[in-house]
């Protein structure tokens, strides 16, 4: 059985948000959340709030289809993070002239399965 959580167009990129995503790849789901409960990193949090949607997609859908998920054996199975959309602004440089910037967004998929 797999259940799955969603972030779409979050402004973070995906270059950074791979690096927390690899932590907790194929760990159990408390302790992907102690993991990123101590993580330094902006994203950490983000992504903390993700595996708990998740968790809770998992109970909701234990609690209304009778699907026979067991909570406790949950194990992050794979987690895809996508570059989404950029943004382009502008920043203004010397002489009168202009420097586009890039402000890039991703897509984050988490999926749990059972162990």
């Amino acid at each position: 059985m797999e259940v799955r959580a969603r972030l779409k167009n979050y402004r973070v990129s995906a270059q950074k948000a791979r690096i927390v995503a690899d932590e907790i790849r194929g760990k159990g789901v408390e302790d992907a959340l102690t993991i990123l409960d101590l993580s330094t990193k902006a994203f950490a949090k983000l992504l903390a709030k993700l595996v708990r949607s998740a968790l809770a997609n998992a109970q909701e859908k234990n609690e209304r289809d009778h699907a026979g998920i067991d909570i406790d054996n949950l194990v992050v199975g794979t987690i895809s993070v996508d570059q989404g959309s950029s943004m382009w602004r502008i920043r203004a440089r010397a002489q009168g002239r202009a420097a586009w910037i890039q402000r890039r967004t991703s897509h984050v998929n988490v999926s749990l399965c059972e162990q």
